[in-house]
This record gives C-alpha cells, sequence and structure tokens, in this order.
C-alpha cells in the first residue's frame, strides 16, 4: 500500500509555506533596510552621527545638494534640500511602520530614483552605482511588488 506523506509530517515538502516565510521576511528586511537608510541619512542632516557623519549638518547637506543637482538653478537648492529630508523622514518612517507599503514602496523607488539620476547627471554614472543607490530604488520596486502579489493573493 502506497502511503502519501502529508505537508504537515515534512516541513521540506511543505513548499508554499516556506517561500511564504521567506517573502515575509524579505518583506521586513528590504522596509527596514532602506526605512533606517533614510532616517539615518537624515539624522546625519542635523549632526545626530556626530565624528561619525558625513554632512555632520544642514548646511553642509545643502552644499552637498547643490553639487548633486548641479544642473538645477541656485534658488531651488533650499527647496531640494528640504524637500529630500521631508520626503526621506516621513518615508523612513512609514517603512519601519509598515504603513501604506506599496504607495510608500514606489515614493521611495523614485526618490532614489531621482537622486540616482542627478548623481549620474553631475558626477557621472560611476557614483550612483558605487553607492547603490540604483540598487535601494530596484529593492524598493520589487517591495511594491511583492506587497501588491500579497495583497491580491489575500483579496482573491
Amino acid at each position: 500500500m502506497n502511503s502519501a506523506v502529508s505537508s504537515s509530517s515534512d516541513p521540506l515538502l511543505d513548499q508554499p509555506a516556506r517561500t511564504s516565510a521567506w517573502a515575509r521576511m524579505g518583506v521586513f528586511y528590504v522596509r527596514i533596510a532602506l526605512g533606517c537608510s533614510f532616517l539615518s541619512a537624515v539624522a546625519d542632516r542635523f549632526g545626530l552621527w556626530g565624528r561619525y557623519g558625513g554632512w555632520g549638518n544642514f548646511a553642509n547637506f545643502t552644499r552637498y545638494v547643490a553639487q548633486v543637482n548641479s544642473f538645477m538653478p541656485a534658488f531651488t537648492i533650499r527647496f531640494l534640500a528640504w524637500a529630500a529630508t521631508l520626503a526621506e523622514t516621513v518615508l523612513g518612517i512609514l517603512l519601519i511602520l509598515g504603513l501604506w507599503l506599496r504607495w510608500v514602496s514606489l515614493g521611495s523607488a523614485v526618490l532614489l530614483a531621482m537622486f540616482g539620476t542627478a548623481m549620474a547627471i553631475s558626477f557621472g554614472v560611476k557614483s550612483p552605482l558605487d553607492y547603490s543607490v540604483f540598487s535601494a530604488s530596484s529593492a524598493a520596486v520589487l517591495l511594491a511588488l511583492q506587497v501588491w502579489n500579497d495583497n491580491r493573493a489575500r483579496n482573491s
């Protein structure tokens, strides 16, 4: 007599459950990594990283924004610095909290893609590649797609 092995007796055979667990861990990992990266950059702008920071204060960050956006008129630089800071703060907090993930992830992807593009225009394409800006942007896109697929599966 042939006895079938149930998925509960052998967890290695329970592929959908294992895949789902990995997907949940991946979503959590990307959320936290992106959210903390955004908030770390914001903290540095206000000197919260101390001697370990890169900019150390908002004036230095604003000068960096001017370099990254060298193609933009000078009068827009202060606005861009504050807009980026506000966007990164809000997106970082919402990613960590896991709120409105699909839209927050897409917003993160767009923000990072714009930053990477500005870096490429001003410093050359090597700069955003070296700092993994496009990698982070693509991770945000994949996060949005995973959340969208999870929501569709849950609602069907």
